[in-house]
């Protein structure tokens, strides 16, 4: 087995990008509050993240995941927290996917 340089660097530049944002986030909040629009900035960046990982199975899956996506969006309507919105998710797609064979 061969490894293709461009995906190793490709790898690696991940990898890199990853430690970085887990390093700011332990160091940043440490020296400065955030406040206003910035504090809600950073709050919406868990639901953009799942919105993120769950939009191309809604899109490109089958009528369960799509059916699963809107499940999980009306319980992120309904401010529900973001562990219950995920399980929501992933249990009517599981029901869906049962049931659809």
């Amino acid at each position: 087995m061969t490894l293709d340089p461009a995906a190793f660097l490709a790898i690696l530049a991940m990898a890199v990008a990853t430690m970085a944002t887990r390093l700011a986030g332990l160091i940043v909040p440490r020296n400065f509050a955030a406040r206003g629009r910035m504090k809600r900035a950073f709050e919406a960046v868990p639901p953009a993240v799942l919105a993120a990982l769950a939009a191309p199975p809604a899109l490109t899956g089958g009528p369960a995941d799509a059916i699963a996506a809107a499940a999980a969006g009306l319980a992120a309507f309904a401010r529900l927290p973001i562990l219950a919105v995920v399980a929501i998710g992933v249990a009517v797609a599981a029901v869906g996917r049962h049931v659809a064979g």
